[in-house]
């Protein structure tokens, strides 16, 4: 039966975000075929038709990538259905984020040309726009690593997320600056701590103290991870 409607593809892309010396950093692919050769872009690809968006897209996460499925929570960012956004037909792109501790370094994978960290804040400004010398993303995916990067950013102010990125024990001043690598800024000093500390279970205080500081002065109280996954009201940015 004929239909009014011309076929579509749909697809994921995946923006998948670490901490990694200090700097928030996203996984992306060198692509290795038209469209876009050369050009980086979020690991992805099409939906077969006996998965789901979600099975895909930890598919191609390590079909691109050699990135196996992580403990991390991976969401539904949004969807993505610009006519024109890829020159071979039209697309709709189911678009993935995730902020998880730990990952690997990847390796490149089937028409990935290779597959690298990069650091979050080489890439793009906090307007979003491309900086100077940034190699320009594949299709739409700037757009994505901004909408992606924001919806990092906001699990931060709601959740308790960021202790996962420090070892245990630890010290309030190693939290606040996984805050201040996913931020961009760090977290003003009082307000951090009244929030931490006032959110019953955030964390969880020990009996022992780090190292002494450079200048002599107390040494901090170390911490660990207290059993509450969520923050009310949100921390505050900035």
């Amino acid at each position: 039966m004929s239909s009014e409607h011309p076929p579509f593809a749909v697809a994921v892309d995946l923006a998948i975000f670490t901490i990694r010396d200090g700097a928030l950093a996203v996984l992306l692919v060198e692509r290795g075929e038209e469209p876009f050769k050369g050009a980086w872009a979020l690991p992805g690809g099409f939906v077969e038709p006996d998965e789901d968006a979600e099975q895909a897209a930890w598919r191609e996460l390590n079909e691109e990538t050699g990135v196996e499925r992580f403990p991390g929570h991976l969401e539904q960012l949004r969807t993505y259905s610009a006519p024109d956004r890829d020159p071979r037909m039209r697309v709709v792109s189911v678009a993935h984020v995730a902020l998880a501790p730990d990952l690997p370094e990847p390796r490149a994978g089937t028409d990935a040309a290779d597959a690298r960290w990069w650091v979050v804040d080489d890439l793009i400004g906090e307007d979003g726009e491309p900086l100077e010398d940034a190699p320009a993303l594949a299709f739409d995916h700037r757009q994505i690593l901004v909408d992606a990067r924001e919806r990092v950013r906001a699990k931060l102010e709601y959740t308790t997320l960021a202790t996962e990125f420090v070892s245990e024990p630890f010290t309030l001043p190693e939290l606040r600056r996984v805050y201040a690598a996913v931020w961009g800024t760090p977290p003003d000093l009082g307000n951090f701590r009244r929030k931490v500390l006032g959110t019953d279970g955030f964390v969880t205080p020990t009996d022992s103290h780090g190292s002494p500081t450079e200048t002599g002065g107390r040494r901090a109280l170390l911490y660990r991870r207290g059993p509450a996954t969520a923050i009310s009201p949100p921390m505050v940015r900035g």
